[in-house]
């Protein structure tokens, strides 16, 4: 388990090396109101509860609470932001005050303060009032002041600093970033080291050049339909490529403020540069919806439609956007697509991803949209079935979320953007800022209310003990806890098995790339008899006790396991890896447990073997020097 320590020692550094980073937060900022009530009878007049008010808490939300988080995660955090001269408004400063952010906030007289207000029965949502939005933009002068704080702060943080600082930014389309707000930040992005973005059209977006973007797969999938009819050479590849894209929003934008995110088991990495280590909570991140972050999408009714034919507002695209493909009958292919003009190309689903696996959807087409977005690192969040990231070199990794109460998750997206924005911004590699982020979102998701991670309790979490004084070897039952308790602690499990009956240079380096897909890496190892069945009745020819203790010596191995059947199903489905992973030179969707795996939530990998380096080459060689050998006392 030396691994695990030396990995939670990489991931305290980084989170020591963000202390005091400056980071610059624009975007549309809202007050989350949290109502909480109880309920014992129904009202004449409806089938509606009765609700008696017991008490009322205010929380910054949208970019307010993406700006807390990163205060509290450690960072230096200033908020520009158009707030509304009111109630609300005041409310909000307060937050940012409580929380340390620079509040370099613009008051906006008689443009309300955007407010999103939940009311709940014990921790359930009952229904959530909004108000203040896209209606209510900045006039002229709002604009204006907006782009003299937006100097302002960047100058101040830069001084404060003394290096150039970080810029995120959150667009829900509830008015604060302008056509012209855009193209200020848009000609001024080489005043930012590292640029997050957090929109909901990442097409307005292009010219910013973002270090990270973070879309929905709703959102993704609305960027590839607006842009699938547009010629290739509109999105060529390059960091300033896409400058002439328009900045101005369609009129009929709807929003529901920022994306949301049901958050789970961190992802898991760190060994290495290989980027299949997640598996965002983070990070997840997240599907699109409330405040900031995740309560259920309503998908659009028919009977909620407007006179002009398209849905009343929800959290859901319009139908024009909505639909993806999976393309091709090959799943390496697999893709986000409109249906207009791909008639043919495969199975049509609508945004949600219903029917279909999304992270397969999505994964098919991180390089499409890393080139439609011009940012180096895409996350697509797919709510409860976590987020697939891929950075420069276009290798897509998988978190996986755990399904907790709506009412926890709001937020938490927040603070996986701010997590995962400090990590980048300090240098981390692209797998640490993953598993980081989706740690900071995990922890944060314990009771009702708006999610704040706070630095402190991030350590806590980096600090707790890796192997919790488990044994390598383990029966199934010991190991079965053994998972659940690394994954509370935000680490992923990757599973592999087989016989491994005369250890090879080959089984290392495979076990090696193994190790190298998580934070826990199992070894399932077949029992004698189940050797016999496989391989025939002169194998094995080295018993389990010994194969299990030469496999127990091995650095990158955390847990070996025995298991008598002639198939790992009953252990698979035991400790529900988040990655599987399997030797030879074939696709994932021929390796027997491939459905079992995917229907658990992970996700299944084949790793190439090593020329030269096996088993039954080694036990044919042996065979045949002992054939040829010359008998004792002979010439």
């Amino acid at each position: 388990m030396a691994g695990a320590a030396a990995e939670q020692h990489r991931l305290t550094a980084v989170v020591e090396c963000w202390l005091g980073r400056p980071v610059l937060v624009v975007g549309d900022a809202m007050l989350d109101e949290w109502r909480f009530a109880e309920s014992d009878r129904l009202c004449r007049e409806a089938p509606a509860p009765i609700l008696t008010l017991r008490r009322r808490i205010s929380a910054a939300g949208g970019a307010a609470n993406t700006a807390v988080n990163i205060a509290a995660l450690g960072g230096r955090a200033a908020l520009v932001a158009p707030i509304g001269a009111d109630v609300a408004g005041d409310e909000l400063h307060d937050c940012l005050d409580r929380a340390d952010v620079w509040d370099r906030t613009v008051s906006q007289p008689g443009r309300p303060t955007p407010v999103k207000r939940r009311m709940l029965a014990g921790s359930q949502i009952l229904l959530r009032e909004d108000s203040g939005g896209p209606d209510d933009p900045p006039d002229d002068a709002g604009v204006a002041r907006l782009l003299t704080a937006l100097a302002c702060a960047t100058a101040e943080l830069h001084a404060a600093g003394g290096t150039a600082p970080t810029l995120v930014v959150c667009d829900y389309a509830l008015g604060a970033l302008s056509a012209p707000v855009r193209a200020w930040l848009v000609a001024n992005r080489e005043r930012y080291a590292t640029v997050a973005l957090d929109a909901h059209d990442l097409a307005e977006w292009r010219g910013l050049a973002p270090t990270v973007v973070t879309p929905s797969f709703a959102e993704a999938s609305r960027l590839l339909a607006r842009t699938v009819a547009r010629p290739a050479d509109d999105h060529a590849p390059g960091r300033g490529a896409g400058r002439d894209l328009p900045l101005d929003s369609p009129d009929d934008a709807q929003s529901d403020g920022p994306s949301e995110l049901s958050v789970g088991v961190a992802p898991g990495n760190g060994r290495g540069t290989h980027p299949d280590a997640h598996r965002p909570t983070t990070p997840a991140r997240p599907e699109p919806t409330a405040p900031t972050h995740p309560e259920p999408a309503t998908p659009p009714h028919p009977e909620l439609a407007t006179a002009a034919g398209r849905p009343a507002a929800t959290d859901q695209p319009y139908p024009a956007e909505d639909q993806v493909t999976r393309g091709g009958t090959d799943p390496a292919d697999a893709g986000l697509a409109t249906t207009d003009g791909c008639a043919g190309l495969g199975a049509s689903v609508d945004a949600t991803g219903s029917g279909m696996d999304r992270a397969v959807l999505a994964e098919s087409r991180l390089a499409e949209l890393r080139q439609h977005t011009g940012a180096d690192v895409v996350a697509v969040t797919l709510d409860t079935d976590g987020a697939v990231v891929a950075g420069p070199d276009g290798e897509p990794s998988r978190s996986h979320s755990n399904p907790v109460p709506a009412s926890h998750t709001v937020g938490a997206g927040d603070a996986y953007l701010a997590a995962m924005t400090l990590a980048l911004a300090a240098d981390a590699p692209l797998p640490i800022a993953a598993q980081l982020a989706q740690l900071a979102a995990t922890i944060t998701v314990s009771d009702t209310g708006t999610c704040v991670c706070r630095r402190e309790d991030l350590l806590t979490a980096l600090d707790r003990p890796a192997d919790g004084g488990w044994p390598t070897l383990v029966d199934a039952d010991e190991l079965a806890t053994i998972a659940v308790a690394h994954r509370r602690a935000g680490r992923s499990v990757v599973f592999t098995n087989g016989c491994f009956d005369v250890l090879h240079p080959g089984h290392v380096r495979y076990l090696e790339q193994a190790r190298a897909l998580g934070d826990l890496l199992v070894v399932a190892v077949n029992a004698d008899g189940s050797v016999r069945r496989l391989k025939g009745a002169d194998r094995p020819v080295n018993p389990v006790e010994d194969r299990v203790a030469l496999l127990a010596a091995l650095t990158h191995v955390d847990h070996v396991v025995v298991f008598e059947e002639d198939s790992p199903a009953r252990l698979i489905e035991a400790v529900r890896p988040d990655v599987y992973v399997k030797g030879g030179d074939y696709p994932p969707e021929l390796v027997p447990e491939a459905p079992l795996v995917r229907r658990l939530g992970g996700q299944v990998r084949t790793l190439g073997y090593v020329p030269d380096r096996s088993t039954s080459a080694i036990i044919d060689r042996i065979r045949a020097h002992g054939a040829t050998a010359p008998v004792a006392g002979q010439a």
